[in-house]
């Protein structure tokens, strides 16, 4: 269907032609932009620290402010969403994504002092993640407005796919471009991805939430909070993979740190290609029960582990678990909002997963510091198993 005709089907009342499947532009564009996350993610904390001479509390200060401009940007995102569509959501966090990029390759130019240098990563950082909260919110809204509510989980799947693998490809060639180099090369990539993003994402067709009553975003989060919360819980198992697995490998003398997050994304892949539409055909709730239990499980494994073998499963069975929360529990809270609401209620879910990535690394640095790296995943089964109770307790009786 034409972007002309959709919008005659709009204006004359009639219901839109949903896609079976997300559209690939759709999700092309979602990771092209999102490689502007991966990409500078190695990066940023060498050049702060290597080269402008700051210590490790100042690079987890600038790190961290991405998250926090991302988590209270959520609600604008979501509104700008719900009333202009994903498209326009999604085109103005990827001009702003640019911004933040270009910030960064201000920053390397010679001639600078390290205090103003960083002052400009800090002020890119905040432009990302401000960018990076609407181009997210309205990349996964307008993927499900694509194939419609019956598919939301199918759709959530391929979104998330496309995130994963952004982040997986853009660390690694974001590396060998400051190594290779130097910062103003890796940066420039920053810059290019997201216009490319823009790009891919203008030749698409906009599809529109429907029209209705527009709902505060605190009362969005407060009819889709059990679902967020839960959505948060999985996350720390996550993050503890990313922080700690490699001190983790290392205390205990293995050599393949760098298999772990291979591990992981074999098993969340694998079960997001397989399964993917899962949550649609049943009960988001159970679906996400037993994801919870079988990433609990592989976080018991990883604490448990007397070998490197039984820690690299453990990180394997973590991503099988890890995979179908997101869209098992994003359907369940698309179906407690009105429709004219779903880019907000898809805002404030995220926001709880960018809550766990904040919040979580720094209580597990403490934990591992009294009790040692393994606590850190016994902390995260404990996470997984909280998230299982809770939506447990939360599941309607035909779930």
């Amino acid at each position: 269907m034409s972007a002309l005709t959709l919008n005659r089907a709009r204006s004359s009342g009639a219901a839109p032609d949903y896609l079976f499947r997300p559209a690939p532009g759709i999700i092309a564009a979602l990771f092209c932009g999102y490689l502007c996350v991966g990409l500078p993610l190695p990066v940023i904390p060498l050049f702060i620290h290597d080269k402008l001479g700051f210590n490790n509390l100042v690079v987890g200060l600038v790190i961290g402010v991405q998250f926090l401009a991302t988590v209270l940007t959520r609600g604008y995102a979501g509104r700008l969403t719900d009333q202009h569509g994903g498209k326009r959501s999604a085109l103005q966090g990827a001009a702003v994504c640019t911004l933040g990029g270009l910030m960064y390759l201000v920053s390397a130019m010679p001639g600078l002092s390290p205090m103003l240098s960083l002052a400009i990563v800090v002020f890119g950082r905040v432009a990302a993640g401000f960018g990076e909260s609407q181009f997210v919110t309205g990349c996964v809204a307008w993927s499900i407005a694509s194939v419609g509510p019956q598919r939301a989980g199918m759709s959530m799947s391929w979104t998330g796919i496309a995130m994963f693998a952004a982040l997986a490809i853009g660390a690694p060639i974001g590396m060998v471009l400051y190594q290779g180099y130097g910062l103003q090369a890796a940066m420039i990539a920053c810059i290019a991805a997201p216009l490319i993003a823009g790009v891919i994402a203008a030749l698409e067709v906009s599809y529109m939430s429907p029209a209705g009553e527009r709902l505060p975003f605190y009362k969005v989060i407060g009819q889709i909070w059990r679902e967020g919360l839960g959505l948060m819980l999985q996350g720390v198992g996550l993050s503890g993979l990313t922080a700690f697995a490699s001190l983790y490998f290392a205390a205990r003398s293995w050599g393949h740190a760098g298999l772990v997050m291979t591990a992981f994304g074999i098993g969340f892949i694998f079960i997001r290609v397989v399964f993917g539409s899962l949550p649609d055909r049943t009960s988001g709730y159970r679906v996400a029960l037993w994801s919870l239990v079988v990433e609990a499980i592989g976080q018991a494994m990883i604490w448990a582990a007397l070998h490197e073998i039984v820690a690299l499963a453990g990180a394997l069975v973590t991503g099988l678990g890890c995979a179908l929360v997101f869209p098992a529990l994003g359907v369940e809270a698309l179906k407690r909002v009105l429709p004219a609401n779903r880019g907000s209620a898809m805002g404030a879910f995220v926001a709880f997963l960018d809550i766990a990535y904040g919040v979580s690394g720094p209580i597990a640095g403490v934990i591992a510091g009294q009790f040692g790296y393994a606590a850190v995943y016994l902390f995260g089964t404990a996470c997984a198993l909280l998230g299982a109770a809770l939506v447990l307790t939360g599941r309607s009786p035909q779930s």
